[in-house]
């Protein structure tokens, strides 16, 4: 018998799984391998928390779509973009929910916050997919149960659970350019064991690129021939420990341990040569060890997690482009060691028949070491800095309590006080040497409420408002900019004010829509702002206003026994104003975006997963402080599956197939025809 095609069979889910399922119920309904106690959630239904219409991508769905990253597992989701850094000299790549980007935005894995001391200025791409058993993203509404800083969202990286005595998954996959030349390579083994009380895993995944290659269109510049693309090499591995404890049915306890290590070189911009700096990363790690529990304490539930991450990295910019000195004043290594640890419990009860409560404590604190080796290889003038040190500290407590109005109906409502205190800040200069800035602390109150209601077993709607603030990072507070700009310690949180009206209907057993309005009002936006013309000398400061207003669709029809139809669509708009500077654009963000897919299954064991992406242009800075806009771009992918078995599937097919030229910002295009192809054995 031949397998149903993913996309078709998370349809069925889909369509036959009331709304209100747990966690806990979908993964026994699907016999899947999702690791609920890593999930975070937002409502609540006796006995256990509920999701919400926010998005969950499967892993399923990641295979389906080629997605290797997490940049690229997002764009299956509406309301959610990928971009580029806007300078490009980092060679970054950002995700924004509903126009709120990596510093609104944060990232956990298995519900730990995944946070860079100095800046959080996270590189999605660094984070592989092949071990995740789903992504959730939260937008607008971010229960303040989950803890602080989800201004504008939230991104949970959920790994897998062994579900069987043994069990394991083999894959790997290579990919082709334009001209058929291998320019990377991936692989990913699991492998583990559940018992009666005890469960066991080990994974790691891989992906090696030498290069990718730009569309044919392109004619060349200064610093970049045709074809492959100039110090486009990255490599990133990623491994997963897990071991579990479950005394009995109500209880589990769970040690993880992940590791992820990075390294990429940064492509050049094609249009600003004076501008372009000559840097590369070989180093950009994260660990993570991390505790999660939950257990039955009389009628409640007692949930513990204690974590501690670390964060090392260094970047080396060179004299020029061929990359074989560094003797120049621009020219040094920066390195980064940085290390947070915190802790949260969670406990919730009934107090009433009707009412579910939760209550919470969040701790972190974050320390940051740095260091530079200036000019290393000038004879005289290389010299080592002083190590520079920040630390601060987070705290938050949080409250929820949902109303079971009704059969159908739910109202909920949340608050939490948030505070964040500046413990240490040190900087370094040739002339005052090693020494303290000013410290300080800062504090605010968020608020919620929401109303679910259940129509019937075939339709809900929701009604969610939500008002939240996110600290400034210490890059925001205390960097100089190479010297460009000046600090501000008393820098203040940026609020973001939410209001979402959201409608899902099951119309038929082989039909299902969804749809969301959205509207967000922010308020003291931190944002940099020239303050000495002549000597282009900046601050980052709070006086931005803005508005962020959209709609999103999205819907799935099994139209006949072979062929699934789907996609989704947003629309949105923003506006940000700046007394300071009045012609700011906010960047990085399309008006407009689409993905249609459909999956063919003419033949037993075969299926076909034609995509189609679409983005209109988007505002990106431009080579002095303009503003200008990229092209739209609308790119048509495939994927074509064979199973051989029920163990064993190879897939094969295209991305960008008809080589379109596109910028996610001016100057930094994206990758034109390239082709691939995988296989994957279960057992």
């Amino acid at each position: 018998m031949s397998r149903p095609c993913p996309l078709a069979a998370a349809l069925a889910l889909a369509l036959t799984l009331p709304f209100t399922a747990t966690a806990e119920e979908a993964d026994r309904t699907t016999g899947g391998d999702v690791f609920t106690l890593g999930q975070v959630t937002v409502t609540a239904k006796a006995p256990e928390p509920v999701a919400t219409g926010d998005a969950t991508i499967t892993r399923e769905e990641m295979w389906s779509f080629n997605t290797l990253t997490l940049d690229d597992a997002v764009k299956l989701t509406p309301g959610v973009m990928t971009t580029r850094d806007g300078n490009g000299r980092r060679n970054e790549h950002d995700i924004f929910v509903r126009g709120f980007g990596r510093w609104q935005v944060p990232l956990s894995i298995d519900g730990v916050r995944i946070y860079l001391p100095a800046d959080n200025r996270l590189d999605f791409r660094r984070f592989l997919t092949a071990d995740l058993a789903q992504v959730q993203i939260k937008k607008g509404y971010v229960s303040v149960i989950d803890g602080p800083g989800a201004m504008g969202g939230a991104i949970n990286l959920v790994t897998r659970k062994p579900v069987r005595a043994f069990e394991g998954v083999v894959q790997a996959g290579v990919d082709l350019d334009r001209d058929g030349d291998v320019g990377a390579w991936n692989s990913y083994a699991s492998f583990g064991t559940r018992r009666d009380r005890f469960y066991a895993q080990a994974s790691f995944s891989v992906v090696d690129r030498d290069h990718w290659t730009l569309p044919s269109n392109f004619e060349g510049s200064a610093f970049q021939p045709r074809g492959e693309r100039v110090r486009s090499a990255s490599r990133d591995t990623r491994t997963n420990l897990k071991l579990g404890f479950e005394p009995n049915a109500t209880d589990e306890y769970s040690l993880n341990y992940t590791r992820q290590e990075g390294a990429k070189g940064a492509p050049l911009h094609l249009y600003t040569n004076p501008g372009n700096r000559f840097w590369d990363w070989p180093k950009w790690d994260i660990e993570t060890l991390y505790f999660l529990s939950s257990t039955q304490v009389g009628d409640g539930r007692l949930k513990v997690k204690a974590y501690y991450n670390t964060f090392d990295n260094a970047l080396h910019t060179y004299d020029d482009e061929t990359y074989a000195t560094q003797a120049t004043n621009r020219a040094f290594r920066s390195l980064y060691a940085d290390e947070s640890y915190g802790a949260s419990v969670e406990y919730g009860f009934r107090p009433a028949p009707d009412h579910d409560t939760r209550l919470a404590v969040h701790w972190r604190t974050d320390r940051h070491d740095e260091t530079s080796h200036n000019r290393p290889d000038h004879p005289t003038l290389s010299e080592i800095t002083p190590t520079e040190r920040n630390r601060e500290d987070t705290l938050s407590l949080a409250a929820e309590n949902t109303w079971h109005a009704t059969r159908a109906l739910d109202v909920l409502v949340g608050a939490s006080y948030d505070r964040n205190e500046v413990k240490l800040a040190q900087d370094w200069n040739a002339t005052d040497g090693l020494f303290e800035r000013p410290v300080g602390s800062s504090s605010a109150w968020n608020g919620q409420a929401a109303v679910y209601w259940q129509a019937d077993e075939h339709a809900r709607f929701g009604a969610t408002l939500s008002s939240r603030v996110r600290f400034a990072t210490n890059f925001e507070r205390y960097s100089t900019r190479f010297g460009t700009a000046l600090p501000n310690p008393d820098l203040g949180s940026e609020r973001g004010t939410h209001l979402e009206l959201s409608w899902e209907r099951r119309v038929s057993d082989d039909v299902s829509v969804s749809t969301a309005v959205f509207y967000a009002d922010v308020s003291d936006m931190i944002q940099t702002v020239v303050i000495d013309g002549p000597n282009q000398i900046t601050q980052t400061r709070n006086v931005g206003n803005g508005e962020f207003y959209g709609v999103e669709f999205g819907g799935q029809a099994r139209v006949s026994d072979t062929l699934v139809l789907g996609g989704n669509a947003t629309w949105m708009h923003r506006t940000i104003e700046d007394a300071l500077q009045p012609e700011y654009r906010p960047t990085g963000v399309p008006d407009r975006q689409a993905l249609l897919y459909a999956t063919w299954s003419p033949l037993a064991r075969w299926s076909f997963t034609p995509s189609v992406e679409y983005a209109n242009d988007r505002w990106s800075t431009g080579p002095t402080t303009d503003y200008l806009r990229t092209g739209a771009y609308t790119l048509a992918n495939l994927q074509v599956q064979w199973d051989l078995d029920d163990r064993t599937r190879v897939a094969f097919g295209g991305r960008n197939l008809f080589d379109d030229y596109a910028e996610l910002a001016w100057g930094l295009p994206q990758e034109g025809r390239a082709w691939y192809a995988k296989v994957q054995f279960v057992f």
